[in-house]
């Protein structure tokens, strides 16, 4: 009886220096992602705004060309941040407002790339609060600051040729004595005023001043903001896309082209003011901080496109958009909370597409393709 052939595979992992730059770029990546999902994964108490810029300053530590910048309530309230701080009354746990500075163009002075993280480190809803049903997923509603904060990291890490900042507004949206009541009128930075209908809209109020501040300080060609914002687009477009809503084609385009390189993918949103307008400019204010269900997400976009300075100018050339992922934050079968102003309170929405190597959990999307997107631009 013949001997039977030997059909072992063995795998023997390359050693740090012994593969190809793709290799080590992959590393870098992949950490980058991995620690996007452990900052969402981590419970409220032990990922408050506080502890949050903590592990990024450590992180960051020792990586050239890097600075970090953590600011206090007293300086958002000095640069009249009233939309961001008027989240934070509910709660006892100080904000902050995190700046990571990143020059790696060859010119230090060059026009930056901007990304802006939503960082509630939890979100009951206020005083409109959320169904109780799986609440701690909302741990994870400081997605975006995660998730832009890891891409810093990793084009730092990857030393790509380009200047970036990275800002974070950071706070829990609680219901405390002080909170936020429906009906109330902030004005924001720029002196706006927006009447608050629903305290669940919470992270539109804090990018506003934050999107603000970053494109009136730092006047970039392109920023992009990034939030788990609304349970509308998770119905809209599920756990596959994130969404997309920009003012520029070539934005889009170039940001769709690195999604589907990475298998992080986009899909385009329309911003229409003339057909969602009217949702939030109807209140006692100059804008409401949410439209109604109807195109809940397409509302959302619209109220931050007033707080990139100077889309407006007849000379503009700012190219923004707002990346809403807020149904590809997680992968886990779950009942979704922040689906209750979206759709029905009761309506159980599952997760059918975990993917092959992210079954359960957090997914820190979309860092890969934004690390992608800012690598093509430093090559431009």
């Amino acid at each position: 009886k013949e001997d039977k052939e030997d059909k072992t595979v063995k795998f023997e992992p390359l050693g740090a220096g012994e593969g190809s730059a793709s290799w080590e770029e992959g590393l870098t990546v992949s950490y980058a992602q991995n620690l996007a999902r452990e900052l969402m994964e981590l419970p409220a108490n032990m990922m408050t705004p506080t502890l949050f810029c903590e592990r990024m300053q450590k992180e960051l530590d020792g990586v050239a060309n890097v600075e970090t910048f953590v600011r206090d309530e007293a300086w958002a309230a000095e640069k009249g941040m009233r939309t961001f701080l008027s989240v934070t009354k509910g709660t006892s746990e100080p904000a902050k407002f995190l700046e990571i500075h990143y020059k790696g163009a060859a010119d230090k002075s060059a026009t930056p790339l901007v990304l802006v993280g939503k960082g509630i480190t939890f979100d009951s809803g206020g005083i409109s609060l959320k169904p109780s049903a799986d609440m701690k997923a909302m741990r994870g509603d400081m997605g975006g600051a995660a998730t832009v904060c890891a891409t810093a990291l990793a084009i730092a890490k990857l030393k790509l040729p380009i200047n970036l900042v990275v800002v974070t507004p950071l706070c829990e949206n609680l219901p405390g004595p002080s909170a936020n009541k429906p009906g109330d009128i902030v004005y924001t930075m720029n002196n706006k005023t927006v009447e608050i209908d629903n305290t669940d809209a919470e992270g539109r109020l804090v990018l506003s001043d934050a999107i603000y501040y970053v494109t009136s300080t730092y006047k970039p060609n392109t920023v992009i903001d990034v939030a788990t914002l609304t349970g509308a687009m998770m119905v809209a477009l599920g756990s596959v896309y994130s969404g997309v809503f920009t003012n520029s084609d070539a934005l889009w385009s170039e940001l769709n082209e690195a999604g589907q390189h990475t298998w992080d993918r986009f899909w385009r949103m329309p911003l229409d003011d003339e057909g969602y307008g009217p949702q939030i400019y109807g209140s006692n204010a100059d804008l409401c901080n949410t439209g109604g269900r109807p195109g809940g997400s397409c509302t959302a976009a619209l109220f931050l496109r007033h707080f990139v300075d100077g889309i407006d100018n007849e000379d503009a050339t700012i190219r923004w958009a707002h990346v809403d992922i807020a149904g590809t934050m997680d992968s886990s079968p779950t009942s979704r909370p922040d689906l209750a102003h979206g759709t029905s309170p009761s309506l159980n929405l599952k997760v059918t597409r975990p993917g092959p190597y992210q079954q359960k959990g957090m997914t820190g999307r979309p860092v890969r393709a934004f690390v992608e997107f800012a690598k093509r631009l430093s090559a431009q």
